[in-house]
């Protein structure tokens, strides 16, 4: 609620004027500037000046300091860090007793201790009109309590070690009790300013490190936790809630653990004008302060059952901005009636300025996440539909993986294909599109459904159906580089008789195949790679071929499986050929696990393809699952 200007009392005209001259303390007027623009007569009589003589002067110049070897500036430093605060805070600024001579008539100074205190007069729009300094003289004081620093910590007693003046002890009495009276007030004062001082430092190293770990929380139950258990604890709060916007229509109340009873236990959803103050602050991008139970029940009627829930009778909710707009607010509650000081709803403020930065970047990240899901989740969806179960030709057994790189997107252009031709072939494709991002994968698609279609209309050798993929690509402006290998395996009637398959292949700057004999030999069929696809259409492509015997093990895969970061690429392929040769006899579908188990976290995505020939005059291994063929076809010879 806000609060009502003071109603004027009708009255005689006060003489301000007369009042101040009349005042026996003495008193300074300055600008904010520390400019003199007034001295009543007790001021002008302790300082031996005139008012003509000082009026329209800045204040330094019209006293100026004797510098000392204690204090090279005469004191002139610590009495403009007073004015200064006044004028800066609002608030009054008590000096402690301080030694500040004033010139003499001879030219010289003449020296004083003094009772300073600094008050600013606000103006009416609000800030420093002037700066009233309250300037006691007490240097008969301070001399007669002995030589101890600045004549006031000498050990002596109360009332002073040296004589009274001679001829007048009842009024050197009377000028001690007033001295020690004011001595004793400007104590507590200090006293209060210095504890003041301490909280106010407290709180700041406690809004330190909630900046800190409020710039780590990942959601707006962490960010609760942060602020309630760090920053709110120095404020002696109860408990502290964060209102989040849920759709027009909703906030969610995020709540420590002194609040929850008021939601039943756990966190809530409330309507949008629920009659709260968080809601409101929320809503209204106003705060809302309650100091008491009073003033909390006639808020809203609903506030009294929270009371009676969690004890907290006073309540501030402050909205949460960022940038103009509402992001939700932060409500802090306390047990007991309070008073909300300046410094308090300073650092209340401060809080709510971290909150909204931490509250908009949970938010944004929330959406992101949320976004790159659904992403994600489409392009990992059409990656699997093309990562298809590979057929099972007759006595062909084919296993497939894919192991996506544990630091990128679970999406990427690495893709295996395997599919049966018209004329009895069994096609084989390793390949890799340039990038790890849903545009590889994108990529990867196009370049898989066109090198397909190719081979199925064409029907020539792997080498014919590259070029046509790489004119194609080119057509389609698929806009991405690819290597690949396309193989076939071929039986003529003298090779079934021979017992043995034959692997026709191309490759286009792909890593080379590996096969694999029964005995554990291994081999690199490694030939002068042909150039990447997407470079050059018009590039001749070649076709290599390798003999098949029974119990041979093809391996095809993509340059994740032997590339490492700082390790040649022959080192890696030797570590393949080195880790697979003694696997020959081992099931494929284990031998491809043993594989992938050898690399661990990879840094690259993985794509693996192999193949196994199986003897014709045997039956098909029980492990290598029914032949799968088109009705057309029949059985592959």
């Amino acid at each position: 609620m806000a609060s009502r200007a003071p109603v004027p009392v009708e009255g005689p005209t006060t003489d301000y004027s007369a009042v101040f001259r009349a005042m026996p303390t003495p008193y300074l007027v300055l600008t904010p500037d520390l400019v003199i623009v007034d001295a009543n007569p007790a001021y002008l009589t302790s300082t031996g000046r005139t008012l003509a003589g000082i009026v329209g002067r800045p204040v330094f110049e019209a006293f100026p300091g004797n510098p000392n070897p204690t204090d090279p500036d005469g004191g002139v430093a610590k009495i403009r860090a007073s004015l200064e605060r006044a004028r800066n805070t609002g608030r009054p600024d008590t000096m402690p007793v301080q030694e500040y001579d004033i010139p003499a008539p001879d030219g010289g100074f003449t020296r004083r201790f003094w009772s300073l205190i600094s008050i600013p007069v606000p103006g009416p729009s609000g800030g420093c009109r002037y700066l009233l300094q309250r300037a006691e003289d007490i240097t008969d004081y301070v001399q007669q309590r002995g030589p101890g620093p600045a004549g006031l910590d000498d050990g002596g007693d109360d009332g002073g070690s040296g004589p009274d003046p001679a001829g007048a002890p009842d009024v050197w009495r009377r000028r001690v009790l007033e001295v020690q009276t004011d001595l004793y007030a400007r104590g507590v004062e200090l006293q209060a300013a210095r504890e003041a001082e301490a909280l106010t430092a407290r709180r700041l190293a406690a809004l330190a490190r909630v900046a800190l770990q409020v710039s780590s929380a990942e959601t707006v139950e962490e960010l609760i936790r942060v602020v309630t258990e760090g920053g709110l604890a120095a404020l002696g709060a109860h408990g502290g809630a964060v209102a989040v916007p849920v759709g027009d229509q909703q906030v969610r109340l995020v709540m420590s653990e002194g609040l929850r009873p008021a939601a039943g236990g756990g966190d809530g959803l409330l309507p949008w004008d629920a009659p709260y103050p968080g809601c409101v602050a929320a809503r209204t991008g106003r705060p809302v302060r309650l100091p008491d139970r009073r003033a909390t029940e006639t808020f809203a009627p609903a506030m009294r059952d929270v009371i009676a829930r969690t004890g907290a009778e006073a309540w501030v909710a402050v909205p949460l901005l960022s940038g103009g707009r509402r992001l939700g607010s932060l409500s802090v509650a306390w047990l007991e009636p309070r008073t909300f000081a300046a410094e308090e709803l300073d650092l209340l403020d401060a809080f709510a300025a971290q909150c909204a930065q931490a509250l908009e970047r949970i938010g944004t990240r929330q959406s992101e996440q949320v976004a790159h899901a659904a992403v994600q989740g489409m392009a990992e969806a059409l990656q699997r539909s093309l990562l298809t179960e590979p057929p099972e030709p007759d006595h062909l057994e084919i296993a497939v993986r894919y192991l996506p790189a544990t630091s990128l997107a679970q999406v990427g252009g690495d893709w295996y294909d395997a599919f049966l031709l018209q004329d009895g072939r069994t096609a084989l494709v390793i390949g890799d599109v340039t990038g790890h991002d849903r545009h590889a994968a994108a990529a990867m698609a196009q370049v898989r459904n066109v090198l397909r279609g190719i081979a199925h209309c064409r029907r020539g050798r792997p080498a014919a159906v590259l070029s046509a993929l790489d004119r194609a690509i080119l057509d389609l402006d698929v806009g991405s580089l690819a290597t690949a290998v396309l193989a076939t395996v071929e039986q003529s009637a003298d090779d079934a008789r021979c017992g043995v398959r034959v692997l026709r292949w191309s490759n286009a700057g792909h890593p080379p195949p590996l096969v694999i004999e029964a005995g554990g030999t291994v081999r690199v069929l490694e030939r002068p790679p042909d150039l990447l696809l997407g470079v050059d259409p018009t590039a001749e492509r070649a076709d290599h071929a390798h003999v098949l015997p029974d119990g041979a093990t093809v391996l095809f895969y993509t340059d994740g499986l032997i590339e490492r970061r700082g390790v040649p690429l022959d080192d890696g392929l030797s570590w393949l050929t080195g880790v697979v040769a003694g696997w020959a006899r081992l099931p494929l579908e284990e031998l491809c696990d043993r594989l992938l188990a050898e690399l661990g976290a990879v840094e690259d995505d993985v794509a693996l393809l192999a193949l196994r020939v199986h003897p014709d005059n045997r039956p098909r291994p029980s492990g290598a699952g029914p032949a799968r063929v088109p009705e057309e076809h029949g059985a592959v010879s």
